[in-house]
């Protein structure tokens, strides 16, 4: 996905450029030294819920899991720069500065491993909307269905049969990983949701509600509760909702907030996480990524989205939407090892023309599997049901139906998932390129693993 335009905000500036821009930078380091915490008092730093899915899971706490050097944080900021965010999975800070030759200084330190300019201030930023909740209505329509227009893109996976199972996502934890989700709390598709939280990595002080509706319309793909009308595939599952893309620009920093919000999902206890977002281009003057980049771990993002399962969570990616583009291929983190990439079809089952392709830089099929993305039923800005196109709405779709299927079978590990969700797909036996795996049926998925777990 490239850059997501909020449609609802005109153009015009709302802060003056100041003369003294501001710059961001992400200091890689070497280890972990002096870190007051330890893998033998997790609990700490991981909740009791992240834990026990862990020991549920048997894995274990290492060092990626801790956070970074307070010493190294404080001597980097005894020297003038700002702390914005921090990766333990990575071992990375990110320092704001207003005089770039502070950054000399830093990489003097022993223990700073490498440098990377990731944020040059914009000169302006669009105003939100103030007036957002008066353009609501909730003008919904029966439609004579429970699910209403959504049945054909749940009914493909089996998701229907899931949830009249009672597997209806309860007791599962979903994080979505976003650019905002504008009007969601006046929207009353999300009126029954189990709302856990919200957080904002790019400005902790902004409306997260006032922000891009992106985020709004893709967790309506999966937590919309009106019967007859609008229901999403995982309804009863509990939700977080994070902002990590920063829609005002394009910039590599997107990545390290993209990295602290599936972190911060992993400390609370998420199962499972969406993400609708990617980047292969960045603005200009910071490059973008190459195909032989595609190896799951070469962007920050992919190698967090990658680390993840190794942690007991699923994560469920949209693959892109460059199809049609010179670029082509999967956007990362579509890329990532142990992450289920989502492709995106026509009613009809047949691919959509811009939905972006596999293979992965070192061989691995990608995506893994499809779901319906054209034409996608969403909730509109205004609370009525709408559609839309883009694998931004595919991946919600199957990650729901992913929530619903590990309800069914909580004894399988986050790996043992992903790797059930392929292998349910129509073209198992021949993936490629395209489709990966094919249309997974998870009714059918729940079954074999009860069927093998006698």
């Amino acid at each position: 996905m490239k850059r997501i335009v909020l449609g609802c905000l005109v153009a015009c500036l709302a802060l003056s450029a100041s003369a003294e821009k501001n710059y961001k930078y992400r200091v890689s380091l070497k280890d972990k030294a002096g870190t007051a915490y330890s893998v033998d008092k997790p609990q700490e730093f991981l909740s009791e819920r992240a834990l026990e899915r862990r020991n549920r899971q048997q894995l274990s706490v290492d060092e990626t899991d801790l956070p970074v050097s307070q010493v190294y944080v404080d001597e980097l900021k005894g020297l003038g720069a700002k702390l914005v965010t921090s990766s333990r999975w990575n071992n990375t800070v990110v320092l704001e500065v207003s005089d770039t030759l502070l950054m000399d200084e830093v990489a003097k330190k022993s223990f700073v491993k490498g440098i990377k300019k990731v944020w040059t201030q914009p000169d302006s930023i669009p105003p939100r909307n103030k007036k957002r909740g008066k353009e609501v209505t909730n003008d919904v329509k029966e439609s004579g269905h429970y699910y209403g227009k959504a049945f054909r893109q749940i009914n493909i996976h089996g998701g229907d049969s899931l949830h009249a199972a009672g597997f209806t996502g309860k007791g599962m934890h979903v994080a979505v990983i976003d650019a905002g989700f504008y009007n969601a709390d006046k929207i009353k598709f999300f009126k029954k949701m189990d709302l856990l939280g919200t957080r904002d990595f790019v400005n902790p002080n902004s409306d997260i509600y006032a922000e891009n509706s992106h985020g709004m319309k893709v967790l309506s793909c999966m937590a919309a509760n009106i019967k007859d009308a609008f229901v999403g595939t995982a309804p009863e599952a509990s939700y977080w909702l994070l902002r990590s893309e920063d829609q005002d620009t394009e910039q590599p920093i997107e990545e390290d907030y993209w990295a602290a919000a599936i972190e911060f999902a992993d400390s609370v206890g998420v199962d499972v996480v969406n993400t609708s977002l990617g980047y292969y281009e960045f603005d200009e003057g910071y490059g973008g990524y190459r195909y032989r980049d595609l190896d799951g771990h070469y962007s920050l993002m992919s190698h967090s989205a990658s680390v993840a399962a190794d942690k007991g969570i699923v994560v469920v990616c949209s693959a892109g939407n460059s199809g049609r583009s010179a670029w082509k291929k999967v956007t990362p983190p579509g890329d990532s090892e142990n992450v289920i990439t989502v492709g995106a079809l026509t009613k009809e089952l047949k691919n959509a023309e811009f939905s972006s392709i596999g293979d992965t830089s070192d061989g691995r099929v990608k995506p893994d599997v499809m779901a319906i993305g054209v034409n996608s039923v969403v909730s509109g800005n205004d609370g009525t049901v709408s559609k839309a196109n883009g694998t931004s709405f595919a991946s919600p779709t199957m990650c729901g139906v992913v929530a619903c299927f590990w309800q069914a079978c909580p004894w399988l590990t986050a790996k043992e998932v992903i790797k059930a969700v392929q292998q349910a797909g129509d073209r198992v036996d021949y993936p490629d390129n395209i489709y990966g795996y094919g249309v997974p049926n998870l009714w059918k998925a729940y079954q074999k693993e009860v069927e093998k777990k006698k």
